[in-house]
């Protein structure tokens, strides 16, 4: 839990500058002081030090899907992560049975109140059930339901104050004012898998949503008379979930993105399943079987895409060369932006003095030397 990170070139305010880092506690208490405490040393020496990556929407990785997984298969994945730079994030459950959503439920709290020497788990995410089957990508049709306030508190109240993110789609029957009522309990509520016109989608950001489930993917496109909900998106201030993997967005689309939205309104998220980490071939996203193949995952039923075997160090990556902007413009889409949307900035997101120590160190190419979670090394190479 105490630590001290020497002669790297650390990212404070937007650029690197050549600093320490001491860590006590798990906090950040100083990024200048000498090793004035004898603190175990990590040299940093031609590394970037950033803030940890934060993924808010991820199914699973390293062979464990959250809609299967126990307490133990999750801290699995926590491990998983923290190889590829994450040191904070949300578990992601997509559409199930009412019975089996209650049972991760449980799972991810006993998870979040055991943590392993792994990448902090901060709740769920509830990706549905209240979405629109026109637009469901892998959601099972027949679990969809209506915006039923009854059932989302079933879930709230099982889960103990863990569930801090939910993705609705506008349109259906009752979630309009659904979204007003979880805003009320302090969860973040995105839009998507919809086919909202733009007036509905406009009620639904008036209404609390502030972000958007994977921008252009499970949703009605934009037309130039008909603008729907991601032209309300991309003209509105809330903020747009981003899977960049070259397969989700066109590199080209992910430019008009950061250009429209500006780039601290872009979440960079995996999105990840089962498969990530993993060799092509058969695997499950929920109730559905799915076929990955050169990494694309799609569904065996109807070859529609299915989450991606993206990581964050990847996306990181991919944001570079995608954008061609200097690795200082894309860090926040991993680590500022998700702190933000999330209501976590004052604890996580930036190497300030104070927060939470979540610190990766990057060598010349991008690829994850080390980890370090709340003070911890969770992962070194």
């Amino acid at each position: 839990m105490d630590l001290y990170v020497k002669n790297g070139d650390v990212f404070i305010n937007g650029t690197f500058i050549k600093a320490n880092i001491t860590v006590k506690g798990g906090k950040i208490v100083s990024l200048s002081d000498e090793n004035l405490h004898g603190l175990p040393e990590l040299d940093a020496s031609g590394k970037r030090v950033v803030p940890g990556f934060i993924d808010i929407h991820t199914h699973g990785a390293n062979g464990v899907d959250i809609n299967h997984a126990n307490s133990q298969d999750i801290s699995n994945i926590s491990s998983f992560f923290a190889s590829q730079g994450t040191t904070s994030w949300i578990a992601s459950i997509v559409t199930d049975t009412e019975e089996n959503t209650l049972w991760c439920i449980e799972q991810i709290k006993e998870a979040i109140n055991n943590p392993d020497n792994g990448a902090q788990l901060l709740g769920t995410h509830l990706e549905g059930p209240f979405l629109d089957p026109q637009f469901r990508g892998s959601m099972a049709e027949h679990l969809l339901k209506k915006g039923e306030y009854d059932l989302f508190k079933k879930f709230y109240d099982a889960a103990d104050g863990t569930i801090k993110y939910i993705t609705v789609s506008p349109e259906v029957d009752g979630v309009l004012e659904l979204i007003k009522e979880i805003r009320k309990l302090g969860i973040v509520v995105a839009i998507g898998h919809s086919g909202a016109d733009y007036d509905t989608t406009m009620e639904a950001i008036n209404n609390g949503a502030t972000c958007v489930t994977h921008i252009f993917n499970g949703m009605k496109a934009m037309h130039h008379h008909s603008p729907n909900i991601a032209g309300a998106v991309l003209e509105s201030d809330i903020y747009c979930e981003a899977i960049c993997d070259g397969r989700h967005l066109h590199p080209g689309v992910v430019r008009l993105i950061i250009k429209t939205k500006g780039l601290d309104r872009v979440v960079a998220v995996t999105d990840s399943i089962t498969a990530t980490g993993l060799p092509d071939g058969e695997y499950y996203l929920g109730v559905n079987k799915v076929r990955v193949t050169n990494g694309d995952a799609r569904l065996v039923s109807n070859d529609v895409r299915a989450g991606s075997t993206l990581t964050t160090n990847k996306a990181l990556q991919n944001l570079v060369e995608f954008t061609g902007r200097k690795l200082e413009e894309i860090i926040p889409l991993l680590t500022k932006n998700p702190a933000t949307v999330m209501n976590i900035i004052d604890s996580k997101g930036t190497l300030d003095v104070g927060k939470d120590a979540d610190i990766v160190l990057l060598d010349d190419a991008l690829n994850v030397d080390t980890t370090i979670v709340g003070g911890t090394i969770a992962y070194k190479r």
